[in-house]
């Protein structure tokens, strides 16, 4: 095997591990939960949980990628003991890929569409978030349109994989990434100068037992653990292989810890842009945690930009950062992918991106369609791109977090002095021995409620 490439710094693993944890779910999902849940309270059980479930996951990801060298394809064979099966791992691990990047490349080609919309400003004379969901509609029911933005969103994203680690994947990557941090925190300065900010702070930040009243305990605490086990993307060696791209000498748990930092970072700066923005331009906040999904982007949102003066400047700039922030996932995403082909063959970064464009184009297919011609069939209630995104979100990553523990903690696996020994080699904060009875036997239950729970 050829000499595996290695990032040139540590500040390209820190941006690109969190590029691929940071999605557009930290944008329009995670405020409005905090709003309908008890703002700072749900913040603080939220912090919690990505301490319980979160960081512990991701440094065993990590450990499995730096231990083994190797990305999902073949990290299992390096570590596992003679006559165990971990290595089958490889085949639930690029099937979660492929899965997700078949409904995600056409929900990032969204971002990319309402980009030039604001760009060419045609979008402004829509006010009204009915008339914005229904200008919605007709653009993702608009087949050629969907077939054309999506393939250009994997064409771009698998350029740059192409180019290489060092001279494609993390220079590009590094540069969407300043770019997303100075946007979201430009967009948020703007936005705690206008004239809700107060009340829109107050809802976002302040613990109010009104709305607590409205939520049940239990459904506070299931969504915070939802939220935060499902953003940052582990369970399916996307996260491990950038692992596998880094030297010894910083502690996994202190790498872990700053890419949950900058994830959460994101998510929370978030809700300094949506919540005064609701509250000047739009009267307060009219979603629910239960029903916002993708469309609040281009309707509630959008139609607070057209209403507000330099609505076509702030409409440009914030799907300008919703390019960045679905396009850095993408490439994470299709990098892991593309590690798993030269791992597997002898073939060239070239061949495999041009080999990976067309089978992605071939794979989009029944999401684009679902949103057009095939819109009237669905499977359980679910539209096709709703099925691959419930399938990922709620059995994946779940399934691939469980099996990543155990095979890090028990002896059926790698085994837990190996994983100690890994997550803490290098400097900088070291993962506690006294954990190992939670990661061993609390952690999985935890784990398969939550699975539970999420497909129910």
């Amino acid at each position: 095997m050829k000499q595996r490439e290695k990032f040139g710094s540590r500040l390209g693993f820190i941006l690109i591990s969190a590029g691929c944890a940071i999605g557009l779910g930290n944008v329009y999902r995670f405020p409005i939960i905090t709003g309908a849940y008890g703002g700072a309270l749900f913040v603080l059980v939220y912090l919690a949980f990505l301490l319980l479930l979160g960081i512990p996951v991701m440094c065993a990801e990590l450990s499995v990628g730096r231990a083994s060298q190797r990305s999902i394809a073949t990290s299992f064979e390096q570590l596992e003991k003679p006559g165990q099966k971990w290595h089958l791992m490889k085949y639930f691990g690029i099937a979660g890929n492929y899965l997700l990047m078949m409904c995600y490349t056409v929900i990032a080609s969204w971002m990319l569409i309402y980009f030039f919309k604001y760009l060419q400003g045609d979008i402004l004379s829509v006010q009204g978030a009915d008339q914005l969901g229904a200008l919605f509609g007709e653009t993702v029911s608009n087949t050629g349109m969907q077939f054309l933005s999506t393939y250009a969103t994997i064409v771009l994203c698998f350029l740059v994989c192409s180019l290489g680690l060092q001279k494609g994947v993390e220079r590009i990557t590094k540069v969407m990434m300043i770019a997303l941090f100075a946007l979201i925190i430009g967009l948020a300065i703007y936005c705690c100068t206008l004239d809700g900010v107060g009340e829109g702070l107050k809802f976002y930040l302040v613990p109010s037992l009104d709305r607590l009243k409205d939520v049940n305990i239990g459904t506070v605490i299931s969504a915070a653990m939802g939220q935060s086990f499902f953003t940052l993307s582990v369970g399916i060696g996307s996260i491990a292989i950038f692992g596998s791209y880094i030297d010894k000498n910083r502690s996994l748990m202190g790498e872990a810890v700053t890419i949950t930092a900058l994830d959460t970072f994101i998510a929370l700066a978030s809700g300094f842009i949506v919540f005064p923005a609701c509250f000047t331009f739009a009267g307060g906040v009219n979603a629910e945690a239960s029903s916002v999904g993708a469309t609040f982007l281009f309707t509630t949102l959008s139609s607070i930009f057209n209403s507000m003066p330099g609505g076509r400047i702030f409409g440009i700039l914030f799907f300008l950062f919703m390019v960045f922030a679905a396009y850095s996932t993408v490439i994470a995403v299709f990098e892991n992918i593309m590690s798993f082909w030269i791992e597997r063959t002898n073939l060239s970064r070239p061949v495999i991106a041009l080999i990976n464009v067309g089978l992605m184009m071939v794979l989009t297919v029944p999401a684009i369609l679902s949103l057009g011609p095939w819109s009237g069939f669905t499977i359980g209630g679910l539209a096709i791109i709703d099925l691959e995104d419930f399938a990922v979100s709620n059995l994946f990553l779940p399934i691939g977090s469980l099996l990543y523990v155990v095979f890090c903690t028990t002896r059926y696996g790698w085994g837990w002095k190996n994983f100690y020994a890994e997550v803490n080699t290098g400097n900088g904060l070291k993962f506690p021995r006294w954990i190992r009875p939670y990661m061993t036997f609390v952690l999985p239950v935890i784990i398969l409620v939550l699975l539970v729970i999420s497909v129910l």
